[in-house]
């Protein structure tokens, strides 16, 4: 450990202020995260993701508004999954899986999964250890964290509607200042 690196972590200080950060490439256009979103969401990545270019798997501007072709596309992605989507209210907000997105009889996933939101400040609600209700998904409907009945991301098979509610699994508030919401574009990106 260099000597600067050991000063700035014992006097309180942060690595930050010492090595230069690091903003992972993109491998497609996005529509929806800036740079600032990119760097807040770095910090919030698990381990087997930091690193990597991240690469746009789906898009619903380049591959349409069908859940089932969203499932498609990740057939063979083994990563974890940054779903963004910004509705047309202009929020920002998702989920971090820890695999691709599937159709699935059963709840799937680990606690690597969190959901966030970047208003009004930069939230992440990462797992509460409450459930195992991580992703769910069929060909009407894909679930992220649930509870009580209730969903922290839901989106219909247009991926045209959404709902999103405080559940369990993740102890979050809504994503969104309404709990429905439309979806404007929708990304997930993979970290390959």
């Amino acid at each position: 450990m260099s000597g600067e690196l050991r000063r700035a972590l014992y006097s309180g200080g942060s690595i930050s202020e010492v090595e230069p950060f690091f903003l992972p490439d993109l491998s497609g256009t996005t529509e929806i995260l800036t740079e600032e979103h990119r760097k807040q969401l770095c910090t919030h990545l698990p381990a087997r993701a930091e690193g990597y270019v991240w690469t746009l798997v789906f898009s619903t501007s380049q591959h349409g508004f069908s859940l089932n072709s969203m499932y498609r596309k990740m057939t063979k992605v083994e990563s974890p999954i940054l779903m963004v989507i910004q509705d047309t209210e202009k929020n920002v907000f998702g989920a971090l899986t820890s695999c691709s997105l599937k159709v699935s009889d059963h709840f799937y996933g680990t606690g690597e999964s969190l959901l966030f939101r970047f208003a009004p400040d930069c939230q992440v609600f990462n797992w509460t250890g409450e459930n195992m209700y991580f992703i769910k998904g069929n060909n009407e409907s894909l679930s992220i964290g649930a509870g009580d009945g209730k969903f922290g991301l839901w989106l219909d098979g247009d991926l045209y509607q959404g709902r999103t509610e405080p559940c369990g699994t993740y102890n979050n508030e809504p994503l969104t200042p309404s709990q429905d919401f439309v979806v404007k574009t929708l990304e997930c990106w993979a970290f390959v």
